[in-house]
């Protein structure tokens, strides 16, 4: 008889010392803050806005990013020495070279030319390399070719997002959501509101809510040059577009295999320049930046507190503060770009201020 080790002694004590060095980080972190967003209580709807800016590389995707980390170390797809390449248009690669260069690992994050100078600066600090791309849509065809060239791992963010994931608990942010607002007046939301990047948040806050039988709708916004919105609509799952989102962390040209649309009850397509005019108004009405995303989220949960106002629902709304606004001075806070990408802001600030006044949706 013949035997074949294919895994040394050395190679799994890595792997148990990489996985032990994530477990630990993740329980020096405290779960991210839930914070009310300042609507009047008398309009009978209360907007949450779970905070996952304060995680320890500021974002929503360091959760994604700890997750694919474990996920490739538990499958034997990553060992010691092995380079990861990811494809990202900045948050997920400013995570994964933060866990990367825990791990001793290099990181070459594959993005589009156009992503923010403050991301790029944020994934080289981490330690990680950025290698750019002219075309957005040709990031997953370097990816893998730079996999293939050094013998390295494609961490396929697009593809391992909603896998990844355990959608049942451990911490997820369905669960955390929920924990959290178990003390509130309505702690079962009326809605979830959140964006599609890769689709593995959807999947996961979408699963959750059926898993424990809530009653809880969920919606995903979409920004323009996106295509998930209209593939849901039309049930056209090998949709493509032209190009990417200006809204970098969520929106996609084709529709990513971690987007489970089975699991999302209502879709909203948001502008750009509304985006914009929600996160150049929150930074009034709270004292600090937040990002794009965020934006969107917003714009999309504000439309639904009015409804469920105007319909005499009293209830919760939850959506996600995804990033701080800090990654985005030379792009949605900077005037001449907004004038250069021809975006005016200007009707959905009227929006906007019948919203925060009356609590009406026009």
């Amino acid at each position: 008889m013949t035997a074949v080790d294919r895994c040394s002694d050395q190679t799994r004590a890595w792997v148990c010392e990489a996985v032990r060095l994530i477990e630990a980080d993740a329980n020096r972190s405290a779960d991210t803050h839930l914070l009310q967003f300042p609507l009047p209580v008398d309009r009978g709807v209360r907007l949450y806005l779970k905070d996952e800016s304060t995680h320890p590389t500021g974002s929503l995707k360091h959760r994604l990013a700890r997750s694919l980390f474990l996920y490739a170390l538990c499958n034997g797809w990553i060992v010691q020495g092995t380079p990861v390449i990811e494809a990202s248009s900045g948050s997920t690669a400013v995570s994964e070279a933060y866990f990367a260069r825990m791990l001793g690992l290099p990181f070459i994050a594959v993005m589009p030319r156009t992503t923010s100078p403050e991301k790029v600066e944020l994934i080289e600090r981490q330690g990680g390399r950025c290698h750019f791309v002219d075309e957005p849509g040709r990031i997953y065809a370097e990816s893998h070719r730079l996999a293939a060239e050094l013998d390295g791992h494609f961490m396929d963010q697009f593809t391992h997002a909603e896998r990844a994931t355990d959608w049942r608990g451990n911490n997820n942010i369905a669960e955390s959501v929920f924990d959290q607002m178990a003390k509130e007046p309505h702690p079962v939301p009326e809605w979830v509101v959140v964006g599609a990047g890769t689709g593995g948040t959807s999947a996961t806050i979408g699963r959750y809510i059926r898993y424990r039988k809530l009653a809880t709708r969920l919606a995903v916004v979409d920004p323009e040059n996106s295509v998930f919105f209209d593939a849901w609509r039309d049930a056209q799952p090998e949709l493509t577009g032209a190009r990417g989102s200006r809204i970098e962390g969520i929106g996609r040209p084709r529709v990513e295999p971690s987007f489970l649309g089975e699991v999302i009850d209502r879709m909203i397509k948001v502008p750009d320049a509304a985006s914009i005019a929600v996160i150049r108004r929150v930074e009034r009405l709270l004292g600090r930046r937040v990002g794009g995303s965020t934006g969107t989220n917003l714009w999309g949960a504000f439309q639904i507190v009015a409804e469920l106002a105007a319909a005499g629902v009293s209830g919760s709304v939850v959506t996600l503060l995804c990033d701080g606004g800090e990654r985005y001075g030379h792009t949605y806070y900077d005037d001449a770009w907004q004038a250069a990408q021809g975006i005016d802001p200007a009707p959905y600030d009227r929006v906007l201020d019948t919203f925060l006044t009356t609590g009406e949706w026009a």
